[in-house]
């Protein structure tokens, strides 16, 4: 079969840095090991785009980054499907509906074809339910909105087969500040927010750190009574003044807890260039915002938000970046926290298309091997990045449900 562009593009990129044969061998090891390993990525906003715009992800879905046939042929095994509501959703109360539809379209898909995916609430059961080639499909609540102020509703989540909840995104929420606000609201957690992570706890859903504010991220791994996970987060090493990503002391103390930093694949937190694209537009997002409230409220129209984001699409291009910016995530992540601290969270189906060359479906896991094999990286340490290292965190969580 003739390879896409894209693969084309990595497998030029590749050969000049290694002999023909060797290219030709370390292809067939990195197929070979998607085949085998577990492969667990802990980020996939595909119920969003389901529920915005139906398709059959049983089936091919060509407009799409994640569906059955190529999650199979790049060795996908655990997706987290991202259960994904907006901080406009939580100010308007609809946080707590948006998030139930995602739910029950991940339901629908599973019951429309139980012999390509289920539905996983426990890393116990990964050997048995994957058997006959199922995808499984766990759930990861990102923002805690849709639990508004009511601890109950994580019972609710759990037992909806919520597994981990990102305690806020884009905006500060009751639970704790977001990494993309110029002004915190809480310095961290709210108080409420440290009555979330308690509970969580004791239900065994996992904490997830992503998208939160310094302040906030560093007082979850310390209240928890287990380890936390970053579900999508890079390093801020090669994005500096981006607090999306997690600095290298927040990385060492997610390791030191006993977590993982689960490294996404989306441009916008593994390039420098796209990394400050996006730091500045919620920056410049925010003083529109408030530019067009104060007209409002001196009696003049609201600003026209629509021409203000199609101009800042022409005065910011997208950047295309190459696999390597992925590549040297994982090895930094790798020498400075520990080869068992280090997952892949992808962010396939929310990031508007914007991949590495090479990384831009569920199908190019075998390149992203390819790729660690080729710098060196042994097969062994490369299925503990794969899925590994996830799954037996998930595991210890678990493990500590029920106490206090």
């Amino acid at each position: 079969m003739p390879q896409s562009p894209r693969r084309h593009a990595l497998a030029l990129t590749l050969a000049l840095a290694l002999p023909a044969a060797a290219l030709a061998q370390a292809t067939d090891a990195a197929r070979a090991l998607a085949a085998d390993a577990i492969i667990v990525d802990t980020h996939i906003d595909a119920p969003g785009v389901l529920v915005s715009s139906w398709a059959d992800l049983g089936e091919a879905a060509p407009d799409r980054e994640f569906d059955y046939p190529r999650a199979r042929e790049g060795g996908l095994d655990v997706a987290f499907m991202s259960i994904y509501t907006s901080a406009r959703q939580d100010e308007s109360g609809s946080a707590w509906q948006a998030a139930n539809i995602q739910i029950d379209a991940m339901e629908a898909l599973v019951a429309r074809h139980p012999d390509r995916f289920a539905l996983l609430t426990s890393p116990g059961d990964v050997e048995r339910l994957r058997t006959g080639g199922r995808v499984l499909l766990p759930l990861g609540l990102e923002n805690g909105g849709p639990i508004g102020d009511d601890l109950a509703q994580l019972t609710f989540f759990r037992d909806r087969g919520v597994s981990y909840i990102t305690l806020a995104h884009s905006g500060n929420n009751r639970i704790a500040d977001s990494s993309y606000t110029v002004e915190k609201r809480w310095n961290g957690l709210s108080p409420f927010g440290r009555e979330v992570v308690r509970e969580m706890n004791r239900l065994g859903i996992m904490v997830d750190v992503s998208h939160l504010s310094d302040d906030a991220v560093r007082q979850s791994i310390e209240l928890s009574s287990v380890p936390v996970i970053a579900s999508h987060s890079a390093l801020r090493h090669f994005t500096p003044d981006f607090e999306r990503n997690l600095s290298d002391e927040l990385a060492k103390a997610i390791a030191a807890k006993g977590g993982v930093v689960q490294i996404p694949f989306g441009t916008a937190f593994v390039n420098p260039t796209a990394a400050a694209n996006t730091r500045d537009w919620f920056r410049e997002s925010l003083a529109f915002d408030r530019r067009s409230a104060a007209g409002v409220a001196a009696g003049e129209p609201a600003l026209d938000r629509k021409a203000f984001e199609a101009q800042w699409e022409l005065d910011h291009p997208r950047v295309e970046a190459p696999i390597s910016d992925v590549l040297d995530q994982i090895d930094y992540a790798v020498k400075l926290i520990g080869v068992d601290h280090v997952g892949i969270g992808s962010d396939f189906d929310g990031v508007d298309g914007e991949l590495p060359e090479g990384l831009r479906t569920v199908a190019d896991f075998p390149n992203f091997i390819t790729g660690l094999q080729a710098r060196g990286h042994s097969d062994d340490d490369i299925r503990k990045i794969l899925g590994g290292n996830l799954l037996r965190v998930w595991a210890v969580i678990e493990a500590g449900a029920g106490t206090p």
